[in-house]
Parts: C-alpha cells; sequence; structure tokens
C-alpha cells in the first residue's frame, strides 16, 4: 500500500504534450497503487479538447507554458526523480532534462504513438536517433506493434520496449455498458457514431459523404450517424452538402463524464482516420459494447478490433470502401450487432489503467 510519509515515497516526473482523461486515469491509478508522487509537466490546454480534469492530491501540475529550459533543469534538479516519461521528441527542452537525468542515473522512459511507415524521413530518423537516443532514453514505451517496431529502429533493444502505453479510462464505459447492452436488447439503436476532432484527417468529410449517399441510394434503411467533436474543419464539413443531411446530426464538444450517456445510446461506432497511429476512442467504444467500423489506417484495431468478429475495416478515405461497410451494417440484424458488441466489451474490457499503472511500477524498479 502506497505510505502516508512523502519522505518514503519516490519522486516520478512526467513531461507530457496535450494531456487527455485518459492519460490522467492512468497517472491516478499509479500514485493508488505505488509509493509516488507524481510531477506532471503538461502543454497548455488544447481550446479544442477543453476537458475538465481532476487531478489526484499526489499528483503536482506544472505548465510548460510558463517554464522555460532552465525552469525545468532546476525543477529536474530539485526533485531527483527516480522515473522519468517524457513524450516522444517533440519537445526538445524535454529532451535536455531526460538527457541530465539519465547522466544521472534516472530511469527515462520514451512514450509515443508514431507508427513505423518505412518512409524516407522515418529512415533517416532511425539513422539519427542511434545518436541521441541511448543518452537521452534508457527504455521505449509505445501504443502498439508499429510503433514499437519504430522504437526497435531508433535503437532500443527489444527487452527495453513496452507497449500499450495508451489505456482508455475504462470503469465508467464498462459500468455504463450493462445497462447499454441490456437496453439494446429491447431495442438496438440505430445510430452511428464517430468522435473526433473536425481535422482533415480524420476523416469526417468522407464519412458524410458515404452516409449521405448511402441515404439517398436509399440503402441506409432507418440508420442516423451522428458525430461529436469540434475543430478547425467543423463548420466547412457541418455545411458541406452532405453534412447538411437532415439523417447527420453535429453534437460539437462533449465532456469526458458524459460521453458513456451519448455513447448508450448509439449502436455503432465509426472512426474514419486518414491517418490514425492509435485512437484511445476506440478502446472507449468498444468497452460500451459497440460494434466497430475503422479504416486501415486506425492503429488501435490491433488490439481492439478483430474482423468479421466484432466490426469491420474499410480503405482509410476511400468513400465507396466505407459506404460498403456502412451498408454492410445497415444490412446486420439486430441480435449480430449486439453479438459484435458483446465481443468489443470483451476486448476493450481486458487493458485497463490499473494494467497500465502495474508496467509503470515494474519500469520504476528497472535499471536505468
Amino acid at each position: 500500500m502506497p505510505s502516508n510519509d512523502p519522505r518514503s515515497r519516490e519522486q516520478v516526473l512526467v513531461l507530457y504534450t496535450e494531456l487527455a482523461p485518459y492519460v490522467l486515469a492512468c497517472l491516478n491509478a499509479l500514485v493508488e497503487r505505488s509509493d509516488v508522487d507524481i510531477h506532471l509537466v503538461r502543454w497548455p490546454v488544447n481550446a479544442e479538447a477543453p476537458f475538465h480534469l481532476a487531478f489526484h492530491q499526489r499528483i503536482t501540475v506544472y505548465d510548460r507554458g510558463s517554464m522555460d529550459d532552465e525552469a525545468l533543469f532546476a525543477l529536474a534538479d530539485r526533485l531527483a526523480p527516480r522515473l522519468v516519461f517524457a513524450s516522444g521528441w517533440v519537445d526538445k527542452g524535454y529532451l535536455k532534462v531526460c538527457r541530465r537525468l539519465r547522466a544521472k542515473g534516472a530511469t527515462t522512459v520514451m512514450t509515443f504513438d508514431t507508427a513505423w511507415r518505412g518512409g524516407v524521413k522515418q529512415w533517416l530518423s532511425a539513422a539519427l536517433g542511434r545518436f541521441w537516443v541511448p543518452a537521452t532514453y534508457g527504455h521505449a514505451w509505445a501504443t502498439g506493434e508499429r510503433q514499437s517496431r519504430y522504437a526497435h529502429m531508433l535503437g532500443f533493444a527489444r527487452d527495453r520496449v513496452r507497449t500499450g502505453f495508451y489505456a482508455a479510462d475504462t470503469a465508467p464505459f464498462v459500468r455504463a455498458a450493462a445497462g447499454a447492452l441490456a437496453q439494446r436488447r429491447t431495442s438496438y439503436p440505430h445510430r452511428f457514431i464517430c468522435v473526433a476532432r473536425y481535422i482533415g484527417t480524420k476523416g469526417q468529410q468522407q464519412l458524410c459523404d458515404a452516409f449521405a449517399a448511402l441515404c439517398n441510394e436509399g440503402r441506409a434503411g432507418d440508420w442516423e450517424l451522428h458525430l461529436v467533436g469540434v475543430g478547425d474543419r467543423f463548420d466547412a464539413v457541418r455545411n458541406s452538402p452532405s453534412g447538411r443531411h437532415p439523417r447527420i446530426v453535429h453534437r460539437g464538444f462533449v465532456q469526458a463524464q458524459d460521453m458513456p450517456g451519448v455513447l448508450a445510446a448509439s449502436g455503432v461506432s465509426v472512426l474514419p482516420s486518414i491517418y490514425e497511429p492509435w485512437g484511445v476512442v476506440v478502446q472507449e467504444h468498444a468497452c460500451m459494447g459497440l460494434p466497430l467500423v475503422l479504416s486501415d489506417a486506425v492503429g488501435a484495431a490491433e488490439r481492439f478490433l478483430r474482423v468479421g468478429e466484432n466490426g469491420m475495416r474499410h480503405k482509410a478515405g476511400d468513400v465507396e470502401d466505407i459506404k460498403t461497410s456502412l451498408a454492410n451494417i445497415v444490412a446486420s440484424s439486430d441480435a449480430e450487432l449486439l453479438a459484435m458488441g458483446e465481443r468489443s466489451a470483451a476486448l476493450g474490457g481486458a487493458w485497463t489503467p490499473a494494467d497500465w499503472a502495474e508496467v509503470a511500477n515494474e519500469l520504476l524498479h528497472q535499471r536505468p
């Protein structure tokens, strides 16, 4: 059990970019299960995702926007943390802190979700990484297998790479799922739900084009499409010819605590991203017992989608292929969709913040 004496607790420094509720759930789980205090440096809150966040009392939060590199160094020197997590390589100040602390014997962990795709730029990054990575990071914690391959290309030994860095805040979705599944057995909601920021890479325009065409062809049955999120493409998509279709609803931003209720009233989750290294929303929706329709660009499919068992996959950006997947869902019986949703729930609930905290605690006791 965690100690009540702060002098006996290890210090963990987390250098993060944009914080989301699921990350906080994992950090909260770590302090609840281990003798650690967490010091979290984060980038300013994204205006497109203004989440309300509740921090554990043993998590101290710092705003990266008000800290220059010297202030970061001073914080790191004062804390002398045993373990450091840092988001990839985008923040050069974070890299400097990790090099400084690694030289002093701290365990430094690079966390990232960038998938290996084998382009020229990534090959160059991999070649250069072998010069700076060993002095900066001792371990890598990636989201999935394609990210794990990137870590190996950067020079990390296989026993220094973990997967599963992203874990959804599963508890509220699992709690809501039982009632949602029971209600679906009585009356299955014929509603597609897409939750994503409205930016070009998320594919909302292609999804609206596909669904509106399906409706206009008389092949959508009584189904409707709801989209949740905001972003710089919100007005463009909402006001496009397909986005204005009467059976398409643009709901705007929804706070995390309200999302289970939105999902309970939905029947199938769709994520049509053109580029999506992972996608934690996939696990959240799986936990809610929703069948999944994902593009082949969605990294989280490797863990949470079994094609033919709990959902379907389409070619990213291909409107006709999206239509085919949606039409296959519409043609499925409610009983078939229920069975798919139950399979989703089993897959989604198999990786939790508690599991995440167990891996983090193992890293705490790893050699640097």
